[in-house]
């Protein structure tokens, strides 16, 4: 009897995934140019603080609600054949929201990006499954993709502010029509096609549930963490959550569902994206945290806290490349279990960062976060992708990038609303301002490093064969 051995991937599939890094850095670059361009594209559209904040939010809305059908209908029709698609819808909508002439337009355009930006990751990632068979090779790969993300968030600031300096405010949305010619230019040379050819008609009913059930939710808990808690958000929330058991229920009975629940029996893929939602939750609002503090506490300017997280954006990005070559000599398993252990040092260690601190320490502290941070999400995807059949790869890779949007506006709601809270309660004790929010980040910090201790715990207990 003999054994099919997977295909190393040659010069062919490497330059592929050099194609399919391009719209994954620019989705990151996009989110980030934007922050600097705000100021300037809100005075010259006239748009007010609620349009503001339509502007920058619209389109992460569009991913987060999108990305499940957009994963699944690649699956379908093909994913080369979505990400070209969403390619040129991608370019198209820069354009348009770079000429905007009003906030309104503006606001339409960007809806456009996050729909169109919601076929890009999950095609990305499933074709990188199918370029690279070779378990090793693809982690790597997965790694390099990953770290696309923050080539995008340390590129975006510094491309964005010379662009702002020069040219008018629409320049920054220009920025990936080029990229997105050469990848519909390349594209169908590069990377090959692949569908499931056996997935069965795609019901729109499932995917209108999809988005009634996502759209209200992430609303709804954005809103709560933004406002407090008002009838709006919570309503809001509460038919996310109605219409969410209406949508699983019709997956258990439908013979071609949108998501395959049965996905959710394998404690690989379970654990791993639990995992990486967990982390997100917790990473992003501890970001969050230290950059105000950065800003409010050590009164740094918005370049000088951008500077100081900067350490822990590299530190990212070397982990994400360095995971997979680790794994190849220690169990995944005990790598990322080993890597959330260094991540709760980081965490405790900006507990104890005081009001008068300098930069130096919250900066390293946030730096070993990051990057011991890196094993969960590049492993942690590579298990997502490689633990479910190569017809479900895209569907597997949409679960991964929408818990991920999932845990980032959840982690805001709950945890942030935590610091939010202790902020105040210690204002309230007449505690100095500066003071009382380094406890709120304390507090933050602190229940960071809880709950990865139980992600760590079931890490090694569910993933130990890895």
């Amino acid at each position: 009897m003999t054994t099919m051995t997977p295909t190393r991937a040659g010069r062919r599939e490497w330059v592929g995934l050099a194609v399919l890094a391009l719209p994954t850095f620019l989705v990151s670059l996009d989110v980030f140019v934007l922050i600097l361009a705000l100021p300037k594209l809100s005075q010259s559209l006239g748009a007010d603080s609620t349009q503001q904040l339509w502007i920058m939010d619209v389109y992460g809305f569009m991913i987060a609600g999108f990305m499940v059908t957009m994963g699944t209908l690649g699956d379908r029709i093909g994913r080369r054949k979505l990400l070209l698609i969403g390619a040129t819808a991608f370019g198209l909508a820069s354009v348009l929201a770079a000429f905007s002439t009003s906030a309104l337009m503006l606001i339409a355009a960007r809806a456009l990006l996050g729909i169109a930006g919601a076929t890009l990751a999950p095609s990305t990632l499933a074709l990188i499954s199918n370029l690279f068979t070779d378990t090793r090779q693809r982690s790597l790969a997965i790694g390099i993709w990953a770290g696309c993300f923050t080539v995008g968030a340390i590129v975006g600031p510094m491309v964005g502010g010379v662009l702002l300096e020069h040219f008018w405010w629409g320049s920054v949305f220009l920025l990936g029509v080029p990229a997105m010619v050469l990848l519909l230019v390349v594209g169908p040379k590069l990377l090959p096609e692949y569908r499931n050819e056996n997935a069965g008609r795609l019901d729109l009913v499932s995917v209108a549930l999809s988005l009634v059930t996502i759209l209200p939710a992430v609303y709804g808990i954005k809103e709560l963490a933004r406002e407090g808690v008002h009838v709006v958000p919570v309503a809001s929330l509460l038919i996310g959550l109605s219409f969410g058991v209406v949508f699983v229920r019709r997956q258990r009975i439908l013979q071609d569902p949108l998501i395959d629940l049965t996905l959710f029996r394998a404690r690989a893929f379970t654990t791993a994206i639990g995992g990486m939602c967990a982390f997100t939750m917790l990473g992003g609002t501890t970001m969050l945290f230290v950059a105000q503090f950065f800003q409010i506490v050590l009164e740094l300017s918005p370049v000088g806290a951008a500077l100081a997280l900067l350490p822990g954006m590299l530190a990212s990005t070397i982990s994400f490349l360095g995971a997979p070559i680790l794994a190849r000599r220690i169990r995944p398993a005990t790598l990322i279990a080993t890597g959330l252990a260094g991540a709760i040092a980081g965490f405790l260690l900006l507990t104890q960062v005081e009001a008068g601190a300098g930069p130096v320490i919250p900066s390293i502290a946030f730096a070993i976060t990051c990057l011991c941070g890196g094993p969960l999400i590049t492993l942690g995807t590579d298990l997502v992708v490689g633990s479910v059949p190569p017809e479900k790869a895209g569907s597997a890779a949409s679960l991964s990038q929408t818990g991920n949007e999932f845990g980032y506006a959840l982690g805001i709601a709950t945890v942030g609303t935590l610091g939010n809270a202790v902020t105040r309660s210690r204002l309230a004790d007449a505690v100095p301002a500066h003071d009382a929010f380094a406890s709120g980040m304390h507090a933050v910090s602190g229940l960071a490093a809880l709950v990865l201790a139980a992600v760590a715990y079931f890490v090694l207990r569910h993933l130990r064969h890895i």
